[in-house]
């Protein structure tokens, strides 16, 4: 009996995953809603991240926006992401001495 139910709410939360893949190459959206579509990912990214820059250390904010602002600098100047990744480490780091 468990494994029913199990099965059956897999399809019920796998269909609707699934039928919008299969279905969205069909449907034409305005260009405003393709712009706005291709910003919810950045935008979620977003709404992800920003939360932790301001908490890395709770009582001092601004090592975290630093951080996030060195990020920034080195992504800009295309750099490797992984020299990114590591100049945000570095530079909580060397703030939190």
């Amino acid at each position: 009996m468990i494994i029913w139910m199990i099965i059956g709410m897999a399809l019920v939360t796998a269909v609707p995953r699934f039928i919008p893949a299969f279905i969205i190459d069909q449907a034409h959206f305005p260009k405003w809603v393709d712009r706005w579509l291709n910003a919810i990912p950045y935008a979620a990214l977003g709404a992800l991240i920003f939360p932790g820059v301001l908490s890395v250390k709770p009582d001092a904010p601004q090592i975290g926006v630093v951080a996030a602002l060195v990020a920034i600098l080195l992504a800009w100047v295309n750099v490797h992401i992984i020299v990114v990744v590591l100049g945000a480490i570095a530079s909580v780091f060397f703030m939190t001495l």
